[in-house]
């Protein structure tokens, strides 16, 4: 018996061909009768489990003593190691530079696994320096705790510390998924080649972007909204060859908003980046880099000028149309505002 095909069939139908067709014109964005790739999901439940023994008790359901902790800790280990060699098993095989015999990619994975648990002590050390700048750095922290737990900067640096190890050793795909999964939960943008040094804090964090070889020293303080970028190349291949990011040396603060660019950029020992800032050259050691006072335009709602200069400032201050002399006289904020 035939059972007729109503007309929401066929235009679903249709629709199903136009997929299939958009897949043959566009094969370069399809993965089709390909290896079975990294699951997303599956990543960033397995870098929860990664920083669930770097950070033993903070992500835990259950509390942990002397006695248990032991005991989760193998037991967490134990699962991390059979889930990161499968998730790198996948990545491996579809690696950019060729295929490999599958008995191969196996026992790479299995090493690339064991490996990235050896690490965990030394990525800790690496951490307890960066939870301490967070403490020393911003007065509103109360506590480890509150910086383990709440801190975006801590989050993003934590986990690019795990990323990084993997990038250093080659593995593909996997740390790039994992540092896009923490851009997602922190608005904070590592890529896992960046090379950051000890003590790092990234204060609020919302929008710091930080390119593939940048070369971050140690005790550097970077504010919401900073960029180390690139300039742009000529070909990804020079590109690739080349350092494209800066270098910020040890003891460095960049505020807010500013932007420093290009790989022979080098920001000196001990300077300070003012807000807003667009750097794409060196600066030396010791140097403090502002912006000049921008010129400020004080309108009524009615358009008007409220009295003030063309300009919006006098040379010896705003008109008192409402508002005293500015509040950078030398004697101090007049203006009456709360």
């Amino acid at each position: 018996m035939v059972l007729a095909v109503n007309d929401h069939e066929r235009r679903l139908a249709s629709v199903v061909e136009g997929v299939l067709e958009s897949y043959r014109d566009h094969g370069n964005i399809n993965h089709i009768d390909g290896n079975n790739l990294p699951a997303r999901s599956e990543v960033s439940e397995l870098l929860d489990d990664v920083l669930s023994i770097v950070f033993p008790g903070y992500f835990n359901y259950e509390p942990l003593d002397d006695l248990t902790v032991r005991y989760f800790v193998g037991a967490r280990c134990a699962r991390i190691l059979r889930r990161l060699e499968q998730v790198v098993s996948r990545s491996l095989a579809v690696d950019c530079t060729g295929r490999r015999p599958a008995d191969e990619i196996a026992q790479a994975a299995h090493e690339h696994a064991l490996d990235l648990l050896q690490a965990i002590p030394s990525i800790r050390a690496a951490l307890a320096a960066d939870v301490q700048a967070a403490l020393a750095g911003d007065p509103a922290a109360c506590s480890d705790a509150e910086i383990i737990m709440s801190y975006p900067g801590v989050t993003a640096i934590a986990g690019h510390r795990i990323a990084h190890h993997l990038y250093r050793r080659r593995v593909p795909l996997l740390p790039r998924m994992i540092a896009e999964i923490l851009h997602s939960r922190t608005g904070i943008d590592i890529h896992p080649g960046a090379t950051i040094g000890r003590s790092f804090f990234i204060d609020h964090g919302t929008g710091v972007v930080i390119g593939e070889t940048s070369v971050i020293g140690n005790r550097v303080k970077l504010y919401q909204g900073v960029t180390l970028g690139a300039l742009s190349v000529k070909s990804r291949e020079v590109g690739r060859k080349v350092q494209r990011h800066p270098t910020i040396e040890d003891d460095v603060t960049v505020y807010a908003g500013a932007t420093i660019l290009g790989g022979d950029t080098v920001i000196g020992r001990g300077s300070t980046i003012g807000g807003n800032v667009w750097l794409t050259r060196s600066v030396p050691p010791g140097t403090t880099v502002v912006l000049d006072t921008p010129t400020l335009r004080f309108f009524a709602l009615n358009g008007e000028k409220n009295g003030l200069e063309k300009n919006g400032l006098e040379k010896n201050g705003l008109e008192k149309n409402g508002l005293e002399k500015h509040a950078l006289e030398k004697s101090g904020d007049k203006s009456g505002a709360p």
